[in-house]
């Protein structure tokens, strides 16, 4: 399908303090290749320019230019380029709360944007004029009047019968699985080996990777390096100099956290922080 505006300029990451609750990236000709991660946040993609393998839960897709990709916070997901070639693309990151918020100040309107693929040359233009707002020097009342806009205006492109392709929802967690993640949270920043983990879930090595690979789409390592990073995002928005956030997040040292940072968020520690 033609992609319906023309692709943005060259990859940047736009964020303002007076707006805490929304994020966008551009990239154009990346080859980067991105292991399995989470956000907290409603992310929503737009493909401008190539092709790139979607993988969400069990479902796979293939991504051309002008498709639109919903995505909740917190499920796992990752989206490639095809071997040997490379893509363009939009990203925007959403606080799932003040979504809600905007949703629920419309009666009309459910409080939630489902997980999603879209082939709608509305959905896609709708992020390509946000994106050109927020890139600009337009001052923070009217960027934020835009932000409420595209939500408002996205849910309605879904409503109206978007040509789209709803992904299920991630299966729920038990009562093992929940409360070891509640382990990680509380201790992302600790060194945990397996067999300590499966001593607290009551399970043994295998059954414990299998029972949360299949409810979470992680291991339980690589969860808990998703939550690293999370948090590491936070810090570093917050000014934090990268050699202290590597060793609060419990790191071997700052090259391996510039390298897990830079596959799960696209772009280095430093550079995530000098444009937020």
């Amino acid at each position: 399908m033609s992609r319906a505006v023309a692709a943005p300029p060259a990859g940047c990451w736009w964020a303002d303090p007076a707006l805490p609750f929304a994020e966008s990236r551009r990239a154009r000709h990346s080859s980067a290749s991105y292991l399995p991660h989470t956000h907290p946040t409603l992310s929503i993609g737009a493909v401008d320019g190539g092709t790139s393998r979607f993988a969400c839960g069990d479902e796979r897709a293939v991504l051309g230019p002008g498709t639109v990709v919903l995505i909740p916070a917190h499920q796992v997901h990752a989206c490639n380029p095809l071997p040997d070639g490379c893509w363009s693309y939009q990203m925007l990151h959403f606080d799932p709360a003040w979504v809600a918020a905007v949703l629920d100040e419309d009666s009309a309107a459910q409080a939630r944007l489902p997980a999603r693929v879209m082939a709608s040359p509305r959905a896609y233009r709708l992020v390509c004029e946000l994106n050109r707002t927020l890139f600009s020097p337009a001052d923070s009342v009217e960027k934020d009047a835009a932000l409420v806009a595209f939500i408002g205006d996205l849910h309605a492109a879904i409503d109206t019968g978007a040509a789209s392709r709803t992904l299920p929802a991630p299966a729920a967690v038990s009562a093992r699985v929940a409360q070891l993640c509640e382990l990680l949270h509380e201790r992302h920043a600790e060194r945990l080996p397996l067999a300590e983990l499966a001593r607290a879930s009551g399970l043994s090595r295998y059954h414990l990777i299998r029972a949360f690979r299949a409810e979470t789409g992680m291991t339980p390592h690589a969860y808990q390096l998703d939550l690293r990073i999370q948090q590491g995002r936070r810090l570093l928005r917050q000014g934090a100099a990268l050699a202290e956030v590597a060793l609060a997040l419990g790191f071997a040292d700052q090259s391996h956290f510039q390298r897990a940072f830079k596959q799960r968020v696209a772009m280095t520690p430093r550079g995530y922080q000098r444009a937020a």
